[in-house]
C-alpha cells in the first residue's frame, strides 16, 4: 500500500475576471509557397501579440477540458481551472519539498478526480483534496511527461525512466523497450516516453524515444518497426473522427493507415525539432506544429502554413486542442490562444471565454 501526501481544504484561489480580449489574424499561403522565405509584410495584424504581465501564465503547456465542461490550463506555474468565467488557481499541487511545480500533462480518470503529470511527480484532486504522489510513493520517477487515465480507471505515467501505472493502490512499472537518447533536446533519455494514449477502441499507445508501441489484449507491438516510421523519435499519436490515425515524429508527420505508415511532410516542410502537438478544426483539417515555430494545416490533400512575418512571429506552440464547443486553443510560450472565424485570440486572466 503506497503511502499518500493527503492534503485536505485546498484553497481554490477563485478570481472572477472580465470577458475581454484582442483579436488579431493571419492569411494563408498556398501548398506552392511553403518552403519560400516570406517577406516582412508591414500591413500583416500581429496574430499572437501578447502582454505578459495579463497572460493565464507566460507559458502554458496543456489545456484540458473535464467531463463537467470546466477547462484545465497546466503552466509554469501550477494549474488554473475555469468554471464557467470564474479563473481559480491550485494550490497544494507541489513538489515533494513544497516548492511549486510545472504541468505536463492533464487527465481524467473514470471517477471523475483531475490527475496532472508535473516535474515533481504526479497529484490528483477531487472536490477540495490534493493528493501528491512522488518516488517515495513508488512512482518510478518524479520527472513525468505524460499521464492518461484508461477505461477501467488505471492511471498511465509516463516518466524520463520509463513507463508505470496507478490502480489506486501501487504503482507497478509497465517496461518497454529501451531506445536512444535525442542529443538535440535539453532533456533527454534512453527510456523516456512522451505521449500515452488510450484509442476509441481502448488500445493503449506509448510514443518513445524507442518509437510507437501499441497495448492491447497484453500484447504489446512495436509499431514503428511494423509499420515503418524511419525514426526512434515519437512525439505523439492522434486519432481523427474517423478513425485515422496521424503521428507526429522527430522526421515528419505520419499517417498510419493499415499498418503502414506514410510520411505527408516527407520532402514538403523543414521539419527540424520534429512535429509536435496535431488536433482536428470542426471541418476536418488537421492542424500540427513543426520545428516548435510553424503552423500547418492538412485538408487530406495539401500542407498549407500559416502565414506570419518576420516582425510578428508566432509563439512556441505545445499544444493544439479542440474544445467540447469545436474551438481550437493554441497554447504554449506567450499564454493561450483560441482560433474563432480565422482569426487569433488572445485569452488572458480577463478572457475572453
Amino acid at each position: 500500500m503506497v503511502r499518500i501526501k493527503l492534503i485536505t481544504t485546498i484553497a481554490l484561489s477563485l478570481v472572477l475576471y472580465a470577458c475581454t480580449g484582442q483579436k488579431n489574424k493571419k492569411g494563408l499561403q498556398p501548398e506552392n509557397s511553403v518552403n519560400k522565405a516570406k517577406e516582412n509584410n508591414s500591413n500583416t495584424e500581429s496574430s499572437f501579440s501578447s502582454d505578459f504581465n495579463d497572460q493565464i501564465s507566460q507559458v502554458v503547456r496543456t489545456i484540458f477540458q473535464d467531463s463537467k465542461g470546466n477547462l484545465w490550463f497546466g503552466t509554469q506555474n501550477g494549474a488554473f481551472k475555469l468554471e464557467g468565467d470564474s479563473l481559480s488557481h491550485i494550490d497544494n499541487l507541489t513538489s515533494i519539498n513544497g516548492k511549486g511545480i510545472a504541468i505536463k500533462e492533464i487527465t481524467e480518470s473514470k471517477d471523475g478526480k483531475i490527475w496532472f503529470g508535473h516535474t515533481d511527480g504526479v497529484s490528483s484532486i477531487e472536490g477540495n483534496t490534493v493528493t501528491n504522489y512522488y518516488e517515495s510513493d513508488g512512482l518510478i520517477s518524479n520527472d513525468v511527461w505524460s499521464i492518461t487515465a484508461d477505461k477501467n480507471g488505471n492511471i498511465w505515467i509516463g516518466t524520463i525512466a520509463g513507463v508505470c501505472v496507478f490502480n489506486g493502490q501501487e504503482f507497478t512499472e509497465f517496461v518497454l523497450p529501451e531506445g536512444i537518447i535525442d542529443s538535440t533536446l535539453g532533456i533527454s533519455s534512453t527510456k523516456m516516453v512522451h505521449s500515452i494514449f488510450e484509442d476509441s477502441k481502448g488500445t493503449l499507445w506509448f510514443s518513445s524515444n524507442a518509437g510507437l508501441f501499441s497495448y492491447a489484449n497484453n500484447s504489446l507491438i512495436d509499431v514503428s518497426k511494423k509499420a515503418g516510421i524511419q525514426t526512434n523519435f515519437v512525439n505523439e499519436i492522434f486519432e481523427d473522427k474517423n478513425g485515422e490515425f496521424w503521428v507526429s515524429t522527430k522526421k515528419g508527420l505520419y499517417n498510419l493507415k493499415d499498418n503502414k505508415a506514410t510520411n505527408i511532410t516527407k520532402e514538403k516542410i523543414v521539419t527540424g525539432k520534429g512535429i509536435g502537438s496535431v488536433a482536428e478544426d470542426k471541418e476536418g483539417n488537421l492542424w500540427f506544429v513543426s520545428n516548435q515555430h510553424f503552423l500547418f494545416t492538412y485538408n487530406r490533400e495539401r500542407l498549407i502554413e500559416y502565414n506570419k512575418t518576420e516582425s510578428n512571429k508566432d509563439p512556441v506552440v505545445f499544444q493544439i486542442f479542440k474544445d467540447q464547443n469545436n474551438r481550437l486553443w493554441f497554447v504554449g510560450f506567450g499564454g493561450a490562444f483560441r482560433l474563432e472565424n480565422g482569426k487569433f485570440i488572445n485569452v488572458t486572466k480577463n478572457g475572453p471565454w
